[in-house]
């Protein structure tokens, strides 16, 4: 779908992406198995391509881990759901009151016994699904770029320098970068 029309633009329009076209069937795995209530193993997924993203971005961890626990409440997996809470999100709630605020939405949840038809519904439908998925296919692009930004940068230096030294060879007056960390020019 997505990558072989990127490929095929790519190849026919001589334009380089702006994004790893190799990330991108990651990214739809992920996002897939979010979309499908498959938490965890996008959880996984992400941790394998990116292990230090859900440690550094601990709000968009937390929208993983209330993903998680309202699937199992989805799932009618109650006890599962409450020990998950207790042991695995709860603190997250202490230390960050937006958190805390979506942490009781998720767990008033339980107090109804159809939960789909209680006034905190909107968390049990596709849309949540989707808005997380947004938000870590968002996070993971971010970090992408900034991953590919460094290495760009070295690169670009590095031309600088070459086309400086081609021009020195052939006595050609230019403004000279003298220091490349500061950007200072040598007037002609």
């Amino acid at each position: 779908g997505f990558k072989e029309a990127a490929e095929k633009f790519q190849a026919e329009s001589g334009v380089t992406p702006s994004v790893d076209l190799n990330s991108l069937d990651n990214r739809i795995q992920i996002r897939e198995a979010v979309q499908n209530g498959f938490i965890q193993e996008a959880t996984h997924l992400v941790n394998q391509l990116h292990p230090e993203l859900l440690d550094n971005d601990r709000y968009l961890y937390f929208h993983l881990q209330q993903l998680h626990l309202i699937e199992l409440i989805r799932a009618g997996k109650i006890e599962e759901a409450l020990t998950f809470a207790q042991t695995q999100i709860s603190e997250a709630g202490e230390s960050n009151p937006e958190v805390l605020n979506e942490l009781e939405r998720t767990l008033a949840l339980l107090a109804f016994e159809t939960p789909q038809h209680s006034p905190f519904a909107d968390l049990l439908g596709h849309s949540h699904r989707q808005k997380v998925a947004s938000e870590l296919n968002a996070a993971i692009l971010k970090m992408e770029q900034q991953e590919q930004s460094s290495p760009r940068m070295i690169n670009i230096l590095k031309l600088i320098l070459w086309a400086q030294t081609e021009l020195d060879k052939k006595n050609v007056k230019y403004p000279k970068m003298m220091d490349l960390a500061s950007a200072t020019i040598e007037p002609k």
